[in-house]
């Protein structure tokens, strides 16, 4: 049985797809018209409960949440390509920017531009800046998060700057952008793009 992703191509679905290319498993798209709210009708939430996509079905296996799904299948379809083993040492620096993508990076572009009044010192994503200055430490120097090779992180990290640069939400600085333009030239991640766009040319989307 082949992997479910239901999806939208304007969701984190999207940058799901580029996790799916990367690992080289067989999958199937659902597409959910997010516009008419069908991410929250009852096939999904029985699903996922926060009516949300991604979500992915492998077998009995239900998994949500765009970098979960990703490490899930890092773990399962590519460990030690992907996924570097539970006792590399490595691994902390993995899990460290794959969570620092939901965790930081979306909350504070959200904040910043919704203008939310947060102390810094309580608010685990700090501002903007203090976080575009800390994903550049991530990848200063070296090539991907993990140095040399690539890795799911960089799927997710990197697909989250990717993301936002794409709709001019964060300017990148010159470490950034470079690391950025080395995922873009990723075979997976060119198939991905080309899948999102033609579904949003088939869904009659911009």
């Amino acid at each position: 049985m082949s992997i479910h992703l239901y999806y939208h191509p304007y969701s984190r679905a999207a940058g799901t797809v580029w996790a799916l290319e990367e690992v080289g498993v067989p999958y199937e798209l659902e597409v959910i018209d997010i516009a008419r709210g069908e991410q929250k009708g009852p096939a999904l939430i029985a699903k996922n409960p926060m009516g949300k996509l991604p979500t992915l079905v492998d077998g009995e296996t239900v998994v949500t949440e765009a970098a979960a799904i990703a490490l899930y299948l890092a773990d399962r379809y590519a460990p030690g390509r992907l996924a570097p083993a539970l006792d590399d040492p490595r691994r902390g620096t993995y899990l460290r920017w794959s969570v620092f993508a939901p965790s930081v990076v979306e909350p504070a572009v959200m904040a910043a531009e919704a203008g939310w009044e947060v102390k810094e010192v309580s608010a685990g994503w700090g501002n903007r800046d203090a976080m575009l200055a800390a994903a550049e430490s991530a990848v200063a120097g070296r090539d991907f998060v993990l140095g040399d090779a690539f890795s799911m992180a960089d799927v997710v990290f990197g697909g989250t700057l990717r993301f936002m640069a794409g709709f001019r939400r964060i300017e990148l600085t010159p470490f950034l952008a470079a690391y950025v333009e080395r995922l873009d030239a990723r075979p997976a991640s060119q198939r991905a793009d080309a899948k999102n766009l033609a579904m949003r040319k088939e869904l009659g989307l911009r």
